[in-house]
């Protein structure tokens, strides 16, 4: 329990450092001013979610390979998890679009496909509410979590695959493109400590996922006497 409340602090700490350095130490920049410093944190959660996302499609294909109770727990934490950061980014991407783009909301690749990846889990989630059957739920739930990590490299690829509404990348992005070097420092930094939390939560969602199963098997156990 040492170990987690620590690693739980440390985590509060860097969230606590990347919101100072967004707000204080990146430079405010030039067309979107202090409205622009929402980027630090909404960039990096979706990078952070598509992290979470990818660690769970990896438990998805190992535990059809070896039908493994713990592969399918580490699928349900990290899509819960992944779930959580799109969330994030479906609402502070809007926060930002208002006053940047004069709309909350256009039907472009990038938005489009990142409310499709959404709803995808959403849809996973409800699946293993449907099935009560432990191998069963856990088997077609992991071939639906592989099916829906599909949409994660369109996601990441939409705008640089087509012209959208959403900005172009500046990490990673064509030429011209990349950021101030303190902006990048900082940013990258966002993206520690995002990753760093989604680490954390997966861990103890994982554990949790875990108690639930052995909790599960002695209630039918009970149940069968």
């Amino acid at each position: 329990m040492g170990k987690r409340a620590l690693a739980g602090a440390v985590v509060v700490f860097l969230m606590g450092a990347a919101a100072y350095a967004s707000f204080y130490i990146a430079p405010e920049e030039k067309t979107m001013h202090v409205l622009q410093r929402i980027f630090y944190f909404h960039a990096a959660t979706a990078w952070a979610g598509m992290t979470a996302l990818f660690i769970g499609f990896v438990a998805n294909l190992l535990y059809v390979w070896r039908r493994e109770g713990k592969w399918d727990a580490l699928g349900v934490a990290c899509a819960e998890v992944g779930l959580a950061c799109f969330t994030v980014v479906l609402i502070t991407g809007p926060i930002w679009a208002k006053p940047a783009w004069g709309i909350y909301w256009t039907w472009d690749a990038r938005l489009t496909s990142t409310f499709i990846l959404w709803l995808l889990y959403v849809s996973y989630l409800l699946l293993r509410t449907l099935i009560e059957e432990p191998d069963r739920r856990a088997l077609l739930s992991a071939l639906f979590g592989i099916f829906a990590f599909i949409d994660v490299p369109i996601v990441f690829g939409a705008i640089r695959w087509w012209r959208t509404q959403h900005p172009a990348p500046v990490i990673m992005g064509g030429p011209g493109s990349g950021l101030d070097p303190t902006m990048s420092k900082v940013f990258f930094f966002s993206v520690f400590a995002l990753h760093c939390l989604v680490v954390f939560l997966i861990n103890e969602r994982y554990r949790l996922e875990k108690l639930r199963a052995k909790f599960e098997i002695v209630r039918r156990e009970a149940e069968a006497i």
